[in-house]
């Protein structure tokens, strides 16, 4: 594994490659979590394809600039200055992507603008527009309802013991293996406390994502692309019904709900999503 600084504007995005064969898969987090939220699916895949994962811009290792717009239309422009970098250093001119939880709406966005160069399109159980089967973890429903949010934050802030306690919580009930909750958990966490202002200011930008997304269908329902959605079934909040949505909305797509999975489906089920990942 190579790990690569990728420019964005006056930034850097933190990323790291893993040579491969077939078109890169760029595999990209949503939040609370980062890069190694794929540590143990990395070994399936390793050698099977070419890899990229990185950190969004405040999260993981990449900068957090103070005051930054944190959004998932700035997110696009992240995932732009990998792909440039990833085509630049293996020559591909198509990419498979990987989206989970909030990285959904910059991952197809920049699919739906760039067609051409999508190998295929992956879904582990993430979102894109609002629908009523979606249902918010109660973590996120806590930091992104107006005025509620405002006092969570200042609690938080103050009693940074029970924000840790409620981030274990709720990324806790993610995992369904109970052997590897409690590490990963806590590898995750190490990360967060920087990250919170990225955390909050998408949480901001959470209800406009999915509200202005639905513009969008018409572009969605004519994405030629092959994609395949791969979902945690035990998931209770990016659920089973938002997967078969997502599977009746693309025109060219495939539906695999994997029993004894969860909202991280690639923790729960490794070997299995590195398979559908990689097959034909």
């Amino acid at each position: 594994m190579t790990d690569l600084t990728v420019p964005r504007g006056p930034y850097r995005l933190h990323a790291e490659l893993i040579p491969g064969t077939g078109p890169p898969v760029v595999l990209m987090h949503g939040f609370p979590d980062n890069t190694h939220l794929y540590d143990r699916m990395l070994p399936h895949l390793a050698g099977r394809r070419a890899l990229v994962r990185f950190d969004f811009l405040g999260w993981g290792r990449s900068d957090k600039p103070r005051g930054y717009p944190y959004t998932a239309g700035n997110q696009v422009g992240d995932l732009a200055a990998v792909i440039d970098t990833v085509t630049e250093r293996f020559g591909a001119d198509r990419l498979m992507l990987v989206a989970h939880d909030a990285s959904g709406p910059p991952g197809i966005d920049w699919a739906l603008a760039n067609p051409r160069r999508v190998a295929r399109l992956v879904l582990l159980n993430t979102y894109y527009h609002w629908t009523p089967s979606l249902r918010r973890p109660p973590a996120i429903a806590l930091y992104s309802t107006p005025v509620v949010r405002v006092a969570a934050r200042a609690l938080a802030r103050w009693r940074p013991d029970l924000d840790r306690r409620l981030y274990t919580w709720q990324v806790g009930r993610f995992v369904r293996d109970s052997r590897v909750r409690g590490p990963l958990v806590a590898q995750l966490y190490e990360q967060f406390p920087p990250a919170r202002p990225a955390f909050w200011r998408l949480n901001d930008d959470l209800l406009g994502t999915v509200l202005t997304r639905r513009r969008r269908m018409p572009q969605v329902r004519r994405f030629d692309p092959p994609v395949r959605v791969i979902f945690g079934a035990c998931d209770r909040y990016l659920n089973p019904r938002v997967a078969r949505q997502f599977a009746a909305l693309f025109p060219n797509s495939q539906l695999h709900l994997l029993d004894n999975a969860g909202h991280y489906v690639q923790v729960d089920q490794p070997e299995r999503v590195a398979d559908l990942i990689a097959a034909e």
